[in-house]
């Protein structure tokens, strides 16, 4: 007696698998109410919603200066090595540790970059590339202090930072050194203007941010079709829609302001390519996820096979490393180097990395967050200083930011464990 196989019905051959689905089920599932989305993500929905209302206090009680093409452009030129060490700072509190020196060795690559390009006549490249490779060397010399002798990062950077202010004091001999040839200034004052030509406007930058945006909306449509085929939560479309638009919208506003100042600065196309970069090293890499491994689990790290030792010698090279970038473009836009160089530089970097979401236990932190916490950062900075508002001001004002900032995160984890 033989025996068949049933037929598969029409139901049965229709249905499509996991992988196959998952384009047409992103179009149809996910939460609808943006409270309830807001309140899944606390952390980092509130730091989109500050920095848009701290954007349209100031706005507003500057009479739209804020916002005015120059003044974007001063912001970007301004703050943006500030923004450079916040990614190598957010890096590091989310492994568990915090660097206090930065701020001196922006002085010291900056000081090595002056006295070779402007001292002993040498290219301007030269200086950049040995800024760089001096920042990379401290940032060693911290990771074998930190990784493989088991010291705190907190007393080794705090010893870094009074070492390095010496050594800068030494390589100026106690003086200021200026300026740079003009291809070095470029670096931070620099723009790409007229490239593409337009009628009182760069059309180039426009070009760009138009680009910017449209990767944006790739690389979030796919992120949501992964977590839709993994069954993780999701805003419904039309929100996941809205959410796209916007921020494309305040893209393209930001670059219509900057083509109508003096184009797209150079610094820019620098902190957008670090930005990125980190972004995906920080998400899609090995490399990365262990980071996140070691602050959020030490001993499970370490039970998984993670080179523990390795990863946080190597994170505290990328901060020297981003610290040398950061000295090349202050040097740069002071156009000279300063014996008082970066001083309080560490503090603005952590402050943007704790108000940009990162937890003070490590485990926790994103690199747009950093630059968002540092936007916030610079915004009140800016905004403070239109209004005439004096420096020891500033100063209270922006503790206080910091201060809530950690209160936040603090209640964010008593939120979460009273609700397990």
């Amino acid at each position: 007696m033989t025996s068949t196989k049933p037929s598969p019905g029409p139901q049965d051959a229709a249905e499509p698998t996991a992988a196959e689905g998952a384009p047409a089920a992103a179009l149809h599932v996910g939460t609808g109410d943006p409270l309830t989305l807001i309140r899944r993500n606390l952390r980092q929905s509130g730091i989109y919603i500050a920095f848009v209302v701290i954007v349209a206090l100031f706005a507003f009680l500057t009479d739209g200066v804020l916002l005015s093409p120059g003044n974007i452009t001063n912001i970007v030129l301004q703050y943006s090595y500030i923004l450079v060490l916040a990614i190598g700072m957010v890096i590091l509190i989310i492994a568990g540790h915090i660097d206090l020196s930065v701020g001196s060795i922006v002085a010291l690559t900056g000081a090595v970059s002056a006295v070779l390009v402007i001292q002993n006549d040498q290219p301007w490249w030269i200086g950049v590339l040995a800024a760089v490779a001096v920042g990379c060397l401290v940032g060693a010399w911290h990771g074998f202090w930190v990784a493989y002798v088991g010291m705190p990062a907190f007393i080794v950077t705090l010893a870094g930072m009074l070492l390095f202010r010496g050594l800068t004091l030494q390589v100026l001999d106690n003086v200021s050194l200026s300026p740079f040839p003009g291809e070095y200034q470029q670096v931070a004052s620099g723009f790409l203007n007229g490239l593409l030509g337009g009628q009182g406007y760069d059309a180039f930058t426009l070009l760009i941010a138009a680009i910017a945006s449209a990767g944006y909306a790739v690389s979030v449509f796919r992120t949501r079709l992964a977590r839709v085929r993994y069954e993780q939560p999701v805003e419904s479309f039309p929100l996941f829609v809205t959410r796209v638009v916007l921020v494309a919208a305040v893209v393209m506003y930001f670059a219509w302001q900057l083509a109508h100042a003096r184009g797209l600065p150079i610094v820019l196309i620098i902190l957008a390519v670090l930005v990125i970069a980190y972004g995906l090293m920080t998400k899609n890499t090995v490399f990365g996820r262990q980071v996140y491994a070691i602050g959020g689990n030490l001993p499970a790290a370490m039970l998984s096979g993670v080179k523990v030792r390795k990863v946080n010698f190597w994170i505290f090279v990328n901060m020297g490393f981003l610290a040398g970038v950061a000295g090349v473009i202050y040097s740069s836009r002071s156009n000279g180097a300063q014996p008082a160089a970066g001083n309080m530089f560490e503090l603005d970097a952590i402050a943007a990395a704790f108000i940009g979401g990162a937890a003070v236990a490590g485990g926790v932190g994103t690199v747009v967050g950093a630059m968002v916490g540092g936007l916030i950062m610079a915004v009140m900075s800016n905004g403070m200083q239109l209004m005439g508002i004096d420096q020891s001001t500033q100063s209270v004002v922006k503790g206080m930011v910091l201060l809530l900032a950690v209160a936040f995160d603090i209640y964010n984890k008593r939120r979460a464990g009273a609700s397990r």
